[in-house]
């Protein structure tokens, strides 16, 4: 199958299509993106919230949340436990960690999504709940999206 490139109206550039991880171009976009935005809101405010789990011997990740705050938001983006720490609380350990962090940072509400056989039932316990379900493959399986008010003294 051959594909036709999009006619551009400005010949200097061109539009690249990859599917390899490239860190540097990732890392340009966002902090134009922030730039853009902080010229916008007048408010300098997307900064990484991490919480992660390491080997105490070695300090090896092992696990962790991965998010970030951005103007009054909580987004978290990826949580892996290793199956042999689960149902032990460092799952929520880690979220109320990360969430008690968002609120000092002025944020009001936590968003994230999850897929259907992942953890949606761990985040409805800790007081998530669901704003939108989007199918996905395979078949049966959905992307669950999900937000939590961050209430004051919690």
């Amino acid at each position: 199958m051959t594909r036709e490139k999009p006619e551009l109206s400005n010949p200097d550039i061109e539009i690249r299509l990859t599917d390899v991880e490239q860190p540097e171009a990732r890392d340009f976009i966002s902090r134009k993106l922030d730039e853009y935005n902080d010229s916008i809101t007048n408010q300098a405010d997307n900064r990484v919230l991490d919480v992660l789990i390491t080997d105490p011997v070695t300090k090896e990740v092992v696990g962790g949340l991965v998010g970030r705050t951005s103007l009054g938001l909580f987004f978290i983006n990826l949580v892996y436990v290793p199956e042999n720490l689960r149902k032990g609380g460092i799952g929520t350990a880690m979220l109320k960690e990360a969430e008690a962090e968002a609120k000092r940072r002025g944020c009001s509400r936590a968003v994230l999504f999850t897929i259907t056989f992942q953890a949606p039932e761990f985040y409805l316990k800790h007081g998530y709940r669901i704003f939108g379900e989007i199918p996905c493959e395979p078949e049966g399986t959905a992307r669950i999206y999900m937000v939590k008010v961050l209430e004051a003294g919690c």
